[in-house]
C-alpha cells in the first residue's frame, strides 16, 4: 500500500500520519516531548528528543499499518524555534522555541536601529521577540561562545529534515519568522543580516517551497526510523501553514481557528499583506506556492487549560472530559469571571513579553467549573482579537474551520462560535498539521497535481456548530471588558517584570 508520511513536530509531542494514495488516513502515532523553562521568560527543548519521539511515533503507526510502503515524507513543525548547529552539524545548544521571551531588549534595539517602518517594508511583519534576529543577538551578547560555535541555524522541522536527508534546508513559510526575510519576494534580505551584524552563512542560501523535493531519506535515517531509504522528502512548512492545508484553507475567504498549546486564527491571502499597527498580525508565505497568509496568535491557548489542569486539579481529576463537564455546568460568561491567557507573554494584538495571566472578577460564588469555563472563554476572546483585525481588513469571517485539541470539545466549539459570531466547522482530518505535511509529500511525489486537488480528494466536513443569539450578546458584553483589561494593566505588567527580575538576581 502506497503511503505518504506526515510528521508534525509540535511543542508537546511529535505526531505522524500515514496517508494513502486515495487520501485516507491509515494510521496515527505520537510521542510526548519535554519542555523546559530554566528561567523566567526562557523556554527550551532538546532537539534530540524530537528525533527520538519521531522514531517512537513512526513505530506506532507501522504497527497499525504494517504493509505501508512509504513513498514520500513531509514535515510540519512548531515555528520560530532556533536550532543551533556547529560546523559538523552537531547541536551547539538547546533550541530556544517560539515561547521563549528572553530577547526583549535585543528586539527593542533592532526596532531602534532599523526603524519600524523599514522593518515592515522589508519583512511585512512587526518585529517579535520570538524571531531569530533578536534571539541571535541575545546569544551574541550573553553566550558568545555558543554564538561563535554556531555555524548553522535551522527551524525545528528543518532539523528533522536534516536528520532525514543530511541536507540543511529552510522553506518559505518558516523563513518569514526570522526578521531577516523579504516576505513579499520570498527570499532572504541580506542587508538586514549585515545591519544587525549577523552572519549570512548561518542560513542556507536557497529557500524552498513546501512541495519542493529537497532531498531523499539517507540509509542511516531509514534504519533509525524503520522506513525505506531514497524516498523523497519535501520542504514542508510551519505547523500553522501545514495545518491550514490539512483543513483545506487554500483559497480566499477561508479561515481556520486552531487551539493547541498556542492558538491561531489563520486566513488565506493571494497577496502579501502588511499591517502597520504594532499588534503582531503576522503576514507569512503560505505553503500553497505563490500565495500568502495572514494570521494572529495567542501564546497560551490549550496551554492555559493544561496549566489549570496541572495546578488546580488532583491527579484523579485530570481528565479532560471531567473538567469540561464542570465547565458545561457553569453559565456562559462564568458570571463575570474573565481570564487573560497571557501566561508567558502575548503575541496578537499585544506583542508584550511582560504580559501575564489574570483572573478578573473572582467572587465567593465561583467554583472550579467557572475557572475552567473562563479559561476556555478567555482563549476564545484572545482569538477573536485577531478575527476583528481580519474583519477590519475586509476579510469575511462567517465560517471558521476548527483544529487542534480545542476542536475536539463540543463546548469549546460552541464558545468559539458564540464569541466569533461565525459557524464553526470540523472536518474528517483530526491531525491537520501532520496531514497537511503528508499532502505536501504526496504532491511532491506526484500523487496529486497540486494541494488543491489533494484537498478536494481528502477533506470532508463532519460537524457544523452555529452561534446562538443570546450567547453572542452576552459574550459581546464580556468581550468589551476583556479588551479593556490589557490597556489597564500594561504598565503594571512591565513594572512587575522589573521587580521579578530584580529579586531573581538577588
Amino acid at each position: 500500500m502506497d503511503i505518504y508520511l506526515g510528521i508534525d513536530m509540535g511543542t508537546s509531542c511529535v505526531k505522524v500520519v500515514f496517508l494513502n494514495g486515495q487520501g485516507e488516513i491509515m494510521a496515527l502515532g505520537s510521542s510526548d516531548i519535554q519542555l523546559n523553562f530554566p528561567a523566567p521568560g526562557h523556554a527550551q527543548q532538546d532537539p534530540i528528543d524530537w528525533w527520538e519521539a519521531a522514531k517512537i511515533a513512526v513505530a506506532q503507526a507501522k504497527k497499525i499499518c504494517p504493509d505501508a510502503q512509504i513513498r514520500g515524507v513531509g514535515v510540519s513543525g512548531q515555528m520560530l524555534g532556533s536550532v543551533l548547529l556547529d560546523e559538523d552539524g552537531n547541536l551547539a545548544d538547546e533550541c530556544m522555541i517560539w515561547l521563549d521571551q528572553r530577547a526583549s531588549q535585543e528586539n527593542e534595539e533592532i526596532k531602534e536601529l532599523l526603524g519600524l517602518a523599514h522593518i515592515l517594508d522589508v519583512t511585512a511583519n512587526y518585529p517579535l521577540v520570538s524571531y531569530w534576529a533578536p534571539k541571535l543577538l541575545w546569544l551574541k551578547k550573553n553566550r558568545p561562545s555558543v554564538y561563535e560555535n554556531t555555524e548553522h541555524v535551522l527551524f525545528p522541522k528543518d532539523y528533522l529534515k536534516y536528520k532525514l536527508t543530511d541536507i540543511m534546508d529552510i522553506d518559505v513559510t518558516d523563513a518569514a519568522g526570522t526578521g531577516l526575510f523579504n516576505t513579499a519576494r520570498r527570499t532572504w534580505d541580506y542587508e538586514l543580516f549585515d545591519c544587525l551584524g549577523i552572519r549570512r552563512t548561518l542560513v542556507p542560501e536557497h529557500v524552498s517551497e513546501s512541495t519542493d523535493i529537497i532531498g531523499k531519506v539517507t540509509k542511516e535515517a531509514a534504519e533509525y526510523l524503520g522506513i525505506p531509504s531514497d524516498i523523497p522528502v519535501v520542504g514542508g512548512g510551519g505547523d500553522q501553514m501545514c495545518g491550514a492545508v490539512g483543513l483545506g484553507i487554500i483559497g480566499e475567504g477561508q479561515i481556520a481557528s486552531t487551539i493547541g498549546t498556542s492558538g491561531c486564527v489563520f486566513s488565506y491571502s493571494k497577496a502579501c499583506v502588511t499591517d502597520r499597527e504594532s499588534r503582531a498580525l503576522l503576514s507569512y508565505c503560505h505553503s500553497v506556492p505563490g500565495s500568502w497568509c495572514v494570521y494572529g496568535c495567542t501564546l497560551s491557548a490549550g496551554g492555559s487549560l493544561r496549566w489549570l489542569w496541572d495546578t488546580m486539579f488532583e491527579r484523579k481529576e485530570r481528565d479532560y472530559a471531567f473538567i469540561t463537564s464542570l465547565a458545561e455546568k457553569a453559565e456562559p460568561g462564568a458570571e463575570g469571571l474573565i481570564f487573560l491567557p497571557y501566561l508567558n507573554g502575548e503575541r496578537t494584538p499585544h506583542p508584550d513579553p511582560n504580559a501575564r495571566g489574570v483572573f478578573f472578577g473572582i467572587s465567593v460564588r465561583h467554583k472550579k467549573g467557572d475557572l475552567v469555563r473562563s479559561v476556555m472563554e478567555g482563549v476564545a476572546y484572545s482569538l477573536r482579537d485577531t478575527i476583528e483585525i481580519l474583519r477590519e481588513k475586509g476579510i469575511s469571517v462567517k465560517e471558521v474551520r476548527a483544529a487542534g485539541g480545542g476542536a475536539l470539545s463540543s463546548l469549546w466549539r460552541q464558545i468559539q462560535a458564540d464569541v466569533f459570531h461565525a459557524k464553526v466547522i470540523t472536518t474528517n482530518v483530526k491531525e491537520a498539521s501532520a496531514t497537511g505535511a503528508a499532502m505536501m509529500a504526496a504532491v511532491g511525489a506526484g500523487a496529486y497535481r497540486d494541494l488543491r486537488e489533494a484537498a478536494d480528494s481528502i477533506i470532508r466536513i463532519e460537524t457544523v456548530t452555529d452561534p446562538t443569539e443570546e450567547n453572542m450578546r452576552r459574550y459581546d458584553d464580556y468581550y468589551e471588558t476583556y479588551r479593556s483589561l490589557y490597556g489597564t494593566l500594561q504598565k503594571t505588567f512591565a513594572e512587575q517584570a522589573r521587580k521579578v527580575a530584580k529579586w531573581k538576581k538577588e
